[in-house]
């Protein structure tokens, strides 16, 4: 201790040190006022007292120099600061590099996995032959939320709603021979079947009321599912659009309502068609020739203790069906072959037309109905007379036909997307087809297979059959058939048609054909009628 006393103590020692080490050292060596080491102060001896005589002979007295402060304790104090500051400068050294390594670690772990979201549950009401999961199978609302889709028939669904808690669905349906049970809390329904028919156990508004008491949104609005629950009430309010738009825009074909059978009076002309009550898809419709048979009408009207409607019948050259669903129009013409009054009994030919402005006014009205119809169809009857007559508008349980019905199921898919972005996250996004569509319209040439029928129009090669497009969408084109080929060879590449392609092609080519004579088109129809009797006889 001693040593490093002395060693401490030294000036030039403390002098040599580099500069900012043991500042408090260096501090301690310059304030000393001694320049006499305490080594030098031991070595040298004491001194002898003086007499007073000699002292007041001596010099005058000097001023005593100032005392200075004990080396040791200096020298002591200085070394401990030293080493605490050498071990506070040790541990911020090794802080800092814990920190940095610390850093490392983190910039080179990888990145943390977002939170898992809990996915959207979506109720589809419609049959079983429709698999609506596989059209939602990957996608996500907003790239975040997963939709859980939930299929079941209305018959298949219980519910109880709260104000608080919402709805809760129980289904019941049997998948693979077994039944299953589930329950869960839908945030979106499609509704794809009729909530109401006149048939034995098959109202279901109450499951409608129950999911509007539960505030759960759907498409359409379940608002208009229960207001289509009457097709009366829905005429009634399209005899407002023809009283705006006027007979000319929106031809509505004329209809008496009767509540009971007691006012049901015959009409001044015959035949007519009567409808028993909410009947839809053909059924519940009889045309009544004479007066005494509507008075027989009448009385069944009364055993079934239903409302009844009676219209003109209209003589019809063909149905006109016009479909819109979201943003997209698609436009049918449907033709009865068997030769029923009803186009959509029996056997019938359908094909796709072009979409005018005439029919997209009559599709966009009814739209408008009920605080607006997302899905849509208007079915009118072009009458031989040259006039088309609207009948009726259905809304999003309308059956799906033509050749683009995958198309059309992609399209409600995405409509069920936007307007469940809308409802649930409050984001408004496009409506865009996820489908394909074709580069341009096809066209295709009919042949007739050996041994099948011949037809007065079907004399060597027909002409190439024409498609009709829809102006709305390009991949609305009809398409009757595969591309003919081209060149030497094309007769051998043409694939062959069976018998019923045959004379649906060629019938459509008659039909859209410059003859104008009814008598040739009579006699072709009634050659086509033999034919398919010929057909289906084989």
């Amino acid at each position: 201790m001693n040593y490093l006393r002395r060693r401490l103590s030294d000036s030039s020692f403390v002098a040599n040190l580099p500069n900012g080490y043991m500042m408090d050292l260096q501090r301690s060596s310059s304030s000393t006022s001694s320049p006499v080491s305490p080594a030098t102060e031991r070595r040298q001896p004491p001194a002898t007292p003086t007499p007073p005589a000699l002292q007041a002979q001596a010099t005058p007295p000097q001023p005593a120099p100032q005392p200075a402060a004990p080396a040791p304790p200096t020298a002591s104090g200085g070394f401990l600061s030293s080493f605490s500051s050498v071990v506070k400068t040790a541990q911020i050294a090794s802080a800092v590099q814990a920190k940095a390594s610390a850093h490392a670690e983190a910039s080179a772990a990888p990145p943390a996995k977002p939170a898992v979201r809990k996915p959207k549950v979506l109720l589809v009401i419609d049959d079983p032959h429709t698999d609506w999961a596989k059209y939602f199978r990957g996608r996500k609302l907003n790239g975040e939320y997963e939709i859980r889709v939930e299929q079941a028939e209305f018959s298949e669904i219980n519910l109880a709603s709260y104000v608080n808690s919402g709805c809760t669905v129980d289904i019941q349906v049997n998948r693979g021979g077994s039944k299953v049970v589930r329950s869960f809390k839908p945030d979106f329904v499609l509704i794809r079947q009729h909530a109401y028919s006149m048939s034995p156990g098959e109202d279901f508004r109450n499951l409608v009321m129950g999911l509007q008491y539960g505030t759960v949104p759907s498409v359409n609005s379940l608002f208009s599912i229960y207001n289509f629950c009457s097709k009366p009430w829905v005429f009634s309010h399209m005899i407002k659009l023809y009283q705006t738009l006027g007979p000319e825009k929106f031809p509505l074909n004329e209809q008496t309502f009767f509540p009971n059978h007691t006012q049901m009076l015959p009409t001044a002309t015959f035949p007519v068609v009567v409808k028993m009550g909410h009947a839809h898809a053909g059924m519940g419709k009889i045309k009544v020739e004479t007066a005494n048979d509507f008075q027989d009408i009448t009385s069944v009207v009364a055993i079934a203790k239903t409302y009844a409607t009676a219209e003109p019948f209209v003589d019809s050259k063909y149905d006109i069906r016009i479909q819109k669903i979201g943003n997209n129009y698609k436009a049918y013409m449907r033709t009865s072959i068997s030769g029923n009054w009803k186009a959509n009994t029996g056997s019938a030919m359908l094909e796709q037309i072009a979409m005018t402005d005439r029919y997209r006014l009559w599709v966009d009205s009814c739209a408008e109905m009920f605080g607006g119809l997302d899905i849509c169809a208007v079915k009118a009857v072009h009458g031989k007379d040259g006039k088309d007559y609207i009948i009726e508008v259905m809304d999003s349980s309308m059956p799906l036909i033509g050749e683009h019905v995958e198309e059309d199921r992609q399209l409600i898919c995405d409509l069920v997307m936007s307007k469940m972005a809308f409802s649930l996250l409050g984001i408004t996004t496009p409506l865009t087809s996820s489908t394909k569509t074709p580069a341009a319209p096809q066209t295709t040439q009919p042949r007739r297979t050996q041994g099948g029928p011949r037809s007065g129009s079907e004399s060597g090669q027909a002409s190439p059959q024409k498609a009709r497009s829809a102006s709305t969408s390009p991949s609305q084109a009809f398409q009757p058939g595969p591309i003919p080929a081209t060149g030497p060879g094309s007769q051998k590449q043409t694939p062959q048609l069976n018998k019923s392609q045959s004379l649906t092609n060629t019938f459509s080519e008659t039909l859209r054909g410059n003859v104008t004579d009814d008598e040739a088109k009579a006699e072709t129809i009634r050659s086509l009628r033999q034919s398919f009797a010929s057909l289906f006889s084989d």
